[in-house]
């Protein structure tokens, strides 16, 4: 039997700007207060762009990556991450993770516009980029490198969502392969940008670009399954049955993600301490300056606090599992805070004696920094807020449209069409390639 016509409406779930227009008041409220302020931080990245960074930043000379960074960061490490967790699905095969593959690629392509948007005003002059990135690129960058793989990443995962919802799954699967791998090979170059700065001791060597990408995953999942069970708050619907199987297998690799960011951190005291340019970062964490960061926002929240309510949780309380990955998403971003701001606090000439360079540096973020990063962070919960409407929560639209000949695949939750004479399981096995 040949395809049956569909709308892209209907095969989509694309519910359109009317759902936002049918939604409860509250969620509107909740839209409009996101979107003030996302125009707030706008305003003020825009009066920094035109008066000058260098005049309204809390940066300086010593101290050149700030806020702005470390929420390009979070952003950005939470995009990668959500790739990692939806690859597991819909590329290898894991039939458990297969309903959050949707709902994981948007939200991937959403954390990594809120990190563009966020580095655009971190950069003087950002139209350059466009330009002599591909007029003029020095493949010995770092940074040229962070800026063309996350391009590629961008371009890629555009187009697994493209498929997904058209429920193109040979082409899907592809594309989020090569995302996939772009993705981790971009997350790994942003480590690698840290790791090979010889005057920054905290950062150089080989433990950032491995950590980058352990730590993003753990992102991932907490993320998956914090918008998951957000997601079922406003659509009851969300909760299926394949749905709480999705959620409770993310919950058990969260928790293993958790434990090897722990085992990470711990390493990363012990060796630091005994380190003569880490020394004083370390110490910083442990009892001095930076302590409430480390041992409340890092490791109570972003580590301790979620391990156990996780495993207290089964992978079945959902409104527990909700609360506790929001909180642990504040966690990790003081995780990406703390990598970026106290590795520069130790001067470039302290270790030689210098007197002018005996004292630690310090840093507070100004007041635009601080908008800039609430505006990254407002377009990202708008956005998704948007997308749980007008894309029926990233599910498909009532059974009532699946067309004749066809079925909801259990696996992923798409719709697939069955050939002539052909049974479920056999069309379930050419659509997913005998996965």
């Amino acid at each position: 039997m040949s395809e049956v016509e569909i709308s892209i409406a209907e095969k989509w779930g694309y519910n359109g700007l009317a759902a936002i227009k049918e939604a409860s008041p509250a969620y509107k409220m909740a839209m409009g207060f996101f979107v003030l302020l996302l125009l707030a931080g706008l305003a003020f990245g825009l009066h920094g762009f035109f008066v000058g960074y260098r005049h309204v930043y809390g940066v300086t000379r010593e101290i050149a990556w700030g806020l702005l960074i470390s929420t390009y960061i979070f952003c950005v490490v939470t995009s990668t991450g959500l790739c990692i967790v939806s690859s597991f699905g819909h590329v290898f095969g894991n039939v458990a993770f297969m309903p959050i593959a949707k709902r994981a690629v948007f939200m991937s392509i959403v954390f990594l516009v809120g990190g563009f948007s966020i580095i655009f005003f971190d950069l003087e002059n950002p139209f350059r980029l466009f330009i002599w990135n591909v007029l003029s690129p020095n493949l010995r960058s770092n940074m040229w490198w962070m800026g063309t793989l996350y391009g590629a990443y961008m371009v890629f995962m555009m187009l697994e969502y493209y498929c997904l919802l058209n429920q193109n799954h040979s082409v899907s699967r592809i594309m989020g392969f090569l995302g996939l791998a772009v993705g981790i090979a971009a997350h790994s170059n942003l480590g690698g940008i840290f790791g090979m700065l010889h005057g920054r001791p905290f950062w150089y060597g080989p433990y950032l670009p491995i950590y980058f990408i352990f730590s993003a995953a753990m992102s991932g999942g907490c993320a998956i399954l914090f918008f998951t069970t957000l997601g079922a708050r406003f659509n009851p619907e969300v909760m299926n049955e394949t749905m709480q199987r999705a959620v409770k297998a993310i919950t058990l690799l969260t928790i293993y993600f958790i434990v090897v960011i722990m085992f990470f951190t711990l390493w990363k005291i012990i060796t630091g301490l005994v380190s003569e340019g880490k020394a004083p970062v370390i110490e910083s964490f442990l009892y001095g300056k930076y302590a409430v960061n480390f041992w409340f926002f890092e490791v109570f929240l972003g580590m301790i606090l979620p391990l156990t309510l996780l495993i207290i949780s089964k992978g079945r309380r959902y409104n527990l599992i909700m609360w506790v990955t929001g909180i642990q998403m504040i966690g990790i971003f003081f995780m990406r805070y703390d990598i970026v701001i106290p590795g520069q606090m130790v001067p470039v000439y302290h270790s030689l004696g210098v007197v002018e360079a005996s004292h630690l540096l310090n840093y507070t973020p100004s007041w635009h920094e601080i908008m800039i990063s609430i505006y990254g962070i407002a377009a990202v919960a708008l956005l998704y807020l948007a997308g749980e409407k007008m894309f029926n929560s990233h599910q498909l639209q009532k059974h009532e449209i699946v067309p004749e000949g066809a079925y909801v695949c259990p696996g992923c939750g798409a719709i697939h069409y069955m050939m002539e004479g052909e049974t479920i399981e056999e069309a379930m096995k050419r659509h997913h390639g005998g996965w």
